[in-house]
This record gives structure tokens, C-alpha cells and sequence, in this order.
């Protein structure tokens, strides 16, 4: 596959590592890609994707899908969702978990955005708690120039336990714009 190898290149020339991978139980699942501070965060997490073999899928507006970047876009992995129907974000999700057979991990930046916040968005762990599905912690961390894969979590459905566990990990990663990321 042509991505996989460009994302060899792209790491042994930025001198990136990757650490983990999916395990087979894991291959369903909502993954987070933190910390989110740049740009950058989307090339580094494909060419990781890539680089694991991982089914990666992430949500983007319909109106994003349109030519010329549509067929890259969907190539790469994009879930349309059709926001002018006033769809609830976190049903829409579920929705696609449950229409959609076999390995599929949705990809989500809880931030809503590239700079600081200081409480994440909590409707991934919504869409994992109604679809089933495990909670992976996705990584970047450019002060070790690493991407990789860190625990798993099962929601338990006490959000405020297993919110503090997934920020905990997150707090040891550094973003590219370290001021930005999860304190």
C-alpha cells in the first residue's frame, strides 16, 4: 500500500517513532487523538493509522465531501455527517457504529479545537458508552517525537472516574504547542 510506505518516509525523515498498535479486541472502538495543538496532529496520526493498519474513520461535515477533496477526504477515512438535519452529533455516531459491520475505530479530538481548553467535549465517551465499544487513547507526543497507542478504556458509566483516568494519560503527552495541551 502506497500511504503505508510514504508514512515510513514521512517518520524515519521527521524522526518519528510509533509505539503500540491495535489489538484484535480493539479494532472496534472510539480512538482519542490527543493532545490536539496543530495542523500537524491530523498528517502524524494518519501516517500512524497508516502505519498500524488501523480501520481509522473520522466525522466531517457533508459539505466538506464535495470535489475536488471529497474522494481523498472519504479515501482517507471521513464519515460524512449531515449537520443541517439539527442530528445530534453523539446519535449520528452511534448510528454509524451500529450500521457499520466489522473494524472501524472513529477517530476524535475531544478539544473541539487546536488551542487550550479546559474541559474536553464528552460526547465521544457518549458514543462509546451507547455503541459498545472500548475507548482507545490514541497519542502524539513531540517532545519524544513518538505516536502511538496507550490504554484502553472501558466506560463504566461513572464519566467522572473514567474521564480523570484518560486525562491522567493524557497530562504525561506533550502537543506541539505544549501551552495548549491538557493540564
Amino acid at each position: 500500500m502506497i500511504a503505508k510506505f510514504i508514512s515510513k518516509l514521512f517518520f524515519k525523515a521527521t524522526g518519528w517513532t510509533l509505539n503500540g498498535t491495535l489489538t484484535a479486541e480493539n479494532r472496534r472502538c472510539v480512538m482519542i487523538a490527543a493532545p490536539h495543538t496543530s495542523n500537524w496532529d491530523f498528517v502524524y496520526a494518519r501516517a500512524a493509522f497508516y502505519l498500524m493498519d488501523a480501520p481509522i474513520r473520522y466525522t466531517i461535515k457533508k459539505e466538506f465531501m464535495q470535489f475536488p477533496f471529497g474522494p481523498l477526504l472519504k479515501a482517507m477515512g471521513a464519515l460524512p455527517i449531515d449537520r443541517s438535519k439539527n442530528t445530534r452529533m453523539v446519535d449520528a455516531m452511534i448510528r454509524i457504529f451500529e450500521e457499520t459491520p466489522g473494524d472501524m475505530c472513529v477517530m476524535v479530538t475531544p478539544e473541539g479545537t487546536r488551542k487550550y481548553q479546559p474541559r474536553w467535549r464528552r460526547g465521544f465517551y457518549y458514543v462509546a458508552l451507547g455503541a459498545k465499544v472500548p475507548i482507545v487513547l490514541g497519542y502524539l507526543d513531540y517532545a519524544k517525537k513518538e505516536a502511538g497507542i496507550g490504554p484502553t478504556i472501558i466506560p463504566t458509566g461513572d464519566i467522572e472516574a473514567d474521564m480523570e483516568k484518560i486525562l491522567a494519560f493524557y497530562r504525561t503527552k506533550t502537543g506541539k504547542f505544549p501551552e495548549q495541551g491538557v493540564r
